[in-house]
């Protein structure tokens, strides 16, 4: 079956999906869209790092990733400014890696294809490291639920029951990375993060609790990733922001039916 590139392809698509959907209901709720963001676009100069050391882009992007949310994790704890030192970080760490990734031989002929995925190219190799790296996130959160959650909702009455927010916080930065990792070669580093945020913001009308936004989350992001590579093959348009653009008619539509019933 995996012979076929089609169902490796869908099955990319799907795992990607389902962890980073349920990863970003997180991100909604704790407004770190833009953290996303300056994680993702560092994905690129992992690229340059891996191409140049001759290591796997996985392992490259990985480190880098989880290099910048680490950092972005320590200065959030500022208050003022946080939204401009986000900016800055996310569009220099893009900046800096188009421009080391210049300077590798051959590597420009597939920058295309890191900042927008390649998702039919995808190997049985990256099917395990996708749905590897996308069982160990969705492990860490299933461990680390309630404790996340209380630590997003109140910070005050995390801290009185002996969590200490920061900690989680870093869980999450932590498995922001690995999602950006193994999913830079399906939607690419720069629409990682909209397939993080748009099927967690297309859940939340369709929810009353956290669980079921989960639930709602990943059973959209299968909808996206599904639709999106089908659309792709009937318009020939690329597969990446054919499924992030399914996901954003799906958010949409959950947005006027929640409206609808309010």
């Amino acid at each position: 079956m995996l012979d076929d590139f089609l169902i490796r392809a869908a099955l990319a698509a799907l795992g990607v999906g389902l962890v980073a959907s349920t990863l970003g209901c997180f991100v909604v709720w704790r407004r770190m869209a833009y953290f996303g963001d300056a994680t993702a676009h560092a994905a690129i100069l992992g690229v340059a790092l891996s191409l140049g050391l001759a290591l796997p882009v996985t392992w490259g992007v990985l480190a880098v990733a989880l290099a910048m949310a680490l950092i972005i994790a320590a200065l959030s704890d500022r208050r003022q400014g946080m939204d401009t030192v986000l900016g800055v970080l996310a569009h220099s760490a893009l900046a800096i890696g188009l421009i080391a990734v210049t300077f590798v031989p051959g590597a420009r002929l597939d920058l295309e294809s890191y900042l927008f995925g390649d998702i039919l190219s995808v190997s049985r190799g990256d099917l395990a490291v996708i749905w590897g790296g996308g069982a160990l996130v969705a492990a860490v959160l299933a461990w680390r639920w309630q404790a996340l959650l209380t630590a997003t909702v109140n910070p005050d009455l995390a801290a009185a029951s002996g969590i200490d927010p920061g900690r989680e916080k870093r869980v999450l930065t932590i498995a922001l990375a690995v999602v950006v990792a193994v999913s830079i070669k399906v939607v690419g580093a720069l629409l990682i993060t909209a397939l993080v945020i748009i099927p967690a913001a297309a859940a939340r009308p369709l929810s009353r609790t956290p669980e079921q936004m989960v639930a709602a989350a990943a059973g959209i992001a299968a909808v996206a990733a599904l639709g999106g590579l089908w659309l792709a093959f009937r318009l020939d348009a690329p597969a990446g922001p054919s499924i992030v653009a399914t996901a954003a008619m799906v958010f949409a539509v959950t947005n006027v039916l929640g409206r609808l019933r309010g």
